[in-house]
């Protein structure tokens, strides 16, 4: 076999562990044998449907088993998965079908009329609802070379309009050997997903389960109760979630840490000294970590034993990834990536790609110090990214939706800090007239994911601006506050 060509990673556990769970899903548990069988009959099924090599299938699923063997069979056909955020509105994922040049959309009942919403919107065919009836597949692919598209993941940019980010077979194989000589692995692991799995987070757990030969145990979606008696019941070794998930979990139950669980990470922000020391009281095994989707998930990661001497820190670089901060030694500055991790580039947007991929080195558009260990600090999210739950949330794009309102002339879009959600949507807006009997907030549903409306809205006179003319986001998020 040529040396930059791997195996299907679903394929090779099938062949050499049968028998192992993979997939824990309520009540059902697939060992690697079935579910490379329902893989093999999806993958024909699609090839039915007329895709070739080389097409992009997009998938809109909510946490399911559906998603996860259609993030399987998409790659045993030869096409490229392309995966929907469930919570944007149609018009947004009609943007994203036609930017990444989708054949086929695929959904489930859940989803279903928002897929053919958006389909209609885009010009596409109708999708196609999962589970569909298994079918032969012809020559399915069992090997893949390193540098070929596996998935594309949109990732809003500053000026509100996403781009799609190209993650290939070798930048997942790096980022799971990274983790895996980070964290450890052995056959009776089992991580828990809750997160959504069309984020990289959510993802990433599903291809290194598969690669590891491990179990992944799938929720629908995060509800602390839930969590914590699968905690307790079930031998978890693994959860991702972000700060707020975290407290929830600590909130929702009193009991030390399960001796099972071994690895508690969490991304998406970082741990306060109070939420950190309440989980380590309780031997909650923390491991904060940064990254990012150019970099197929994790970047840098804080091991439990750092924790306390290094609060507020997102670790050291995984040994798959260099970092490095562009600014002199001790000062803080962008942070910059470079390694097998990271993205070839932005899908059909060689300009973004040009401006993010620089001599080799992903500039992430994030604030961040080393300190004289070499441990990573995050200062500040990328051109002003809202986190809010896990979701990322662009000012850009939300001002863009308000500025379309006739009666908003200025607005500015930032963060505030929200003990539930980690920070809500606020917005500072200039009117041209009276705000009384105005529906914006249904005007912005009708075009924003739930979670980008702002859930805060102040009425000001004006905006402060630089000399050039740039709306200071910053000094409006000081007088809000």
């Amino acid at each position: 076999m040529p040396n930059d060509l791997i195996p299907d990673w679903l394929a090779h556990r099938a062949s050499v562990l049968p028998a192992h769970p993979a997939v824990v899903a309520g009540d059902l548990t697939l060992t690697y044998g079935e579910l490379n069988t329902r893989v093999l009959g999806l993958a024909g099924a699609l090839q039915q449907a007329g895709i070739r090599p080389g097409d992009r299938v997009a998938v809109l699923c909510t946490n399911s088993l559906e998603l996860v063997e259609a993030a399987h069979a998409v790659p045993r056909a030869g096409a490229t998965l392309v995966l929907l955020n469930c919570r944007l509105t149609p018009d947004e994922l009609a943007f994203q079908l036609r930017d990444a040049g989708v054949r086929l959309l695929l959904c489930h009942e859940a989803t279903r009329t928002a897929a053919i919403e958006a389909a209609a919107i885009a010009g596409c065919e109708s999708p196609l609802t999962l589970p569909l009836p298994p079918a032969t597949c012809v020559q399915p692919v069992d090997r893949h070379a390193l540098d070929d598209a596996h998935s594309i993941i949109y990732t809003s940019g500053t000026t509100g309009r996403p781009k799609g980010a190209v993650l290939t077979f070798g930048n997942f194989a790096a980022s799971a050997a990274g983790s895996a000589f980070n964290l450890g692995v052995t056959p009776a692991d089992q991580w828990l997903a809750c997160m959504p799995l069309f984020h990289v987070g959510g993802l990433s757990i599903v291809l290194r389960s598969a690669i590891y030969g491990t179990t992944m145990v799938l929720h629908p979606g995060f509800d602390e109760r839930e969590v914590v008696r699968a905690l307790h019941e079930s031998p978890i070794s693994h959860i991702s979630v972000v700060p707020t998930m975290l407290q929830r979990l600590l909130d929702a139950d009193e009991r030390p840490s399960p001796p099972a669980l071994r690895v508690v990470l969490v991304g998406g922000g970082p741990v306060t000294p109070e939420l950190l020391d309440r989980a380590l009281a309780r031997g909650f095994p923390v491991i904060q970590t940064y990254g990012l989707t150019e970099a197929a998930s994790q970047v840098a990661t804080l091991s439990p034993g750092d924790a306390r001497a290094h609060v507020g820190s997102a670790g050291k670089p995984l040994v798959t990834t260099s970092l490095r901060i562009d600014a002199p030694a001790g000062e803080p500055g962008e942070i910059l990536v470079s390694g097998p991790t990271i993205t070839p580039g932005y899908f059909r947007n060689p300009e973004a790609t040009a401006a993010a991929i620089q001599d080799g080195w992903l500039h992430t558009g994030d604030v961040g110090r080393l300190d004289d260990d070499g441990f990573l600090y995050v200062l500040d999210r990328r051109d002003d990214l809202i986190v809010s739950g896990g979701e990322n949330v662009y000012p850009a794009e939300v001002e863009a939706a308000l500025l379309a309102f006739p009666s908003v002339l200025e607005a500015a879009v930032f963060g505030v800090a929200d003990p539930r959600w980690g920070q809500v949507v606020a917005a500072a807006v200039v009117w041209s007239g009276p705000t009384e009997g105005t529906d914006l907030e249904a005007f912005l549903r009708g075009r924003l994911a739930g979670y980008k409306v702002p859930r805060l809205i102040r009425r000001v006179d004006s905006l402060p601006r630089t000399a050039s003319g740039k709306i200071q986001r910053r000094l409006v998020r000081e007088q809000f506050e």
